[in-house]
């Protein structure tokens, strides 16, 4: 798999942002608006298949520039979410 065969999108209809490899839809993280203004991450998912690939980092960073650019803070209340920002101090300041 090279990076051109991987395409991070949001999908502002289904709340999630998508990872696809080639035509197929390998990980999401599904999300919500909050009355707050932020945006609550809950849910990220990779498909097994495709595991210990990076995927899901790209696709968190992906998440985060975006909510960024759209200057959201963000409730990581899943613990996919919540690592990647503890682990990543560049993105403090979106939590929360």
């Amino acid at each position: 798999m090279s990076d051109n065969d991987v395409t991070l999108t949001k999908n502002d209809t289904a709340n999630r942002f998508e990872l696809r490899v080639g035509e197929n839809l390998v990980g999401l993280i599904d999300y919500r608006a909050l009355a707050s203004g932020a945006v609550d991450m809950f849910h990220t998912e990779i498909d097994p298949a495709y595991g210990g690939q990076g995927l899901g980092q790209r696709l968190a960073a992906f998440a985060l520039a975006d909510a960024r650019e759209q200057g959201y803070q963000v409730v990581p209340s899943c613990p996919f979410i919540d690592r990647y920002l503890d682990r990543h101090p560049e993105d403090a300041e979106l939590r929360a």
